[in-house]
């Protein structure tokens, strides 16, 4: 058994571990990989992760290693991870936003970032992908806030209000439409599936539900969306080949690409039986994670959603061709509505796309950890 310094947090939809660097690079090589002691850490082998911290669901199985950056011009530097649940395994290809708003404020409760008068921001980088993120908290008289009352839909209690911008979100090594094309074309069965492929935030498949033969639509619950999983999942590696993500014979990433159905606002009930307007958002998304139906949106896919909603003729730009201001997408989850400004440059490149948050701070704690009954019977 060993023991690990972690700090348990809520980031806009998902709950987070962070760990400083300090205390986990030691524990490297020394009592096994990273890989090995987040899996033993969060109790994955076992979909109830009973004998870790993880709560078996993608939302809440998920940590990032925090250091301090070496670069002038970011702040922190973070390891984000999404550990599997079912499995002994850990996914490194991906970002998460929500978890970036965590970040941001623990990098100021922690002293990782000196708290400025009025605000500071924390400048992220995420070693991943190489996204650079910057995180605005409010911090009047240089004030480190431990509580807040910002709140975001699909979260009960309210937190710190964290103004979170994806920097150029466009990654450096991949274009805006890795086939060039607004909409492609997925054929499955004797199907054709009309979808943009797209790489902001992370790369997303968005499908128009309502030109294909999946039977649902974006506002039915997320017990008759998990029925079209098997479509979704064969969609999403069809879509993962032609954006060149993996080659035909290669497994496909848990984490990426994400893949959600998109279409135009009408009325629904959340899943906490709230009434939304047709008339209070500008399209309805519902995004697919690690395998099941997301309860709201991840903050990389939300990204995905409004920089399509910039590509004239793309599924998204056409979905909510009704909005009214072209600088803002409201977009409709399962939670409620989730509003995100973008930010474009005068060559008409997107310059940010920003998000506005909530995080707090749930505990801090010595986890103890042990390995699987199954790896001591092997050593053995």
């Amino acid at each position: 058994m060993f023991t690990i310094r972690g700090t348990w947090m809520r980031g806009g939809t998902s709950k987070c571990w962070l760990f400083n660097a300090v205390d986990i690079d030691p524990l490297i090589g020394t009592v096994g990989s990273l890989d090995t002691i987040l899996a033993a850490a969060f109790g994955s082998g076992d979909p109830r992760q009973l004998d870790g911290i993880g709560g078996g669901s993608s939302t809440t199985s998920k940590a990032a290693i925090v250091r301090r950056s070496v670069h002038d011009d970011v702040d922190i530097d973070y390891l984000f991870a999404q550990v599997a649940i079912a499995d002994r395994s850990v996914e490194w290809g991906s970002n998460c936003g929500n978890c970036a708003t965590a970040i941001g404020l623990y990098a100021i409760q922690a002293g990782l970032v000196t708290a400025h008068p009025d605000s500071t921001r924390v400048r992220m980088r995420n070693e991943n992908t190489g996204a650079v993120l910057t995180a605005e908290i409010a911090t009047p008289g240089g004030h480190v806030p431990f509580d807040g009352d910002a709140i975001v839909p699909g979260a009960a209690a309210p937190g710190v209000p964290v103004d979170l911008t994806f920097n150029a979100p466009v990654s450096r090594d991949r274009t805006l439409l890795p086939t060039g094309n607004p909409i492609d074309h997925l054929i499955l069965g004797a199907s054709s599936y009309p979808a943009t492929l797209i790489s902001a935030g992370a790369p997303a498949v968005l499908i128009d539900a309502r030109d294909t033969d999946l039977g649902i639509v974006p506002t039915d619950s997320l017990e008759q969306i998990s029925t079209v999983l098997p479509a979704l999942v064969s969609l999403r590696r069809l879509a993962a080949l032609r954006m060149g993500l993996c080659g035909p014979g290669d497994p496909v990433s848990h984490a990426i690409p994400k893949i959600g159905i998109v279409g135009s606002p009408e009325d629904y009930v959340t899943t906490a039986g709230a009434v939304v307007s047709a008339a209070d958002y500008d399209i309805t998304v519902r995004m697919i994670s690690m395998m099941a139906p997301h309860p709201a949106i991840g903050l990389t896919a939300a990204v995905a959603v409004a920089a399509a909603a910039t590509v004239a003729d793309s599924v998204v730009f056409n979905a909510a061709s009704a909005r009214k201001k072209k600088n803002t997408l409201r977009i409709g989850t399962a939670a409620g509505v989730v509003p995100v400004d973008i930010t474009m440059m005068a060559d008409g490149q997107i310059g940010g796309i920003t998000l506005h948050r909530a995080a707090r701070r749930i505990a801090s704690a010595e986890l103890f950890i042990a390995p699987p009954v199954r790896e001591l019977l092997a050593s053995a």
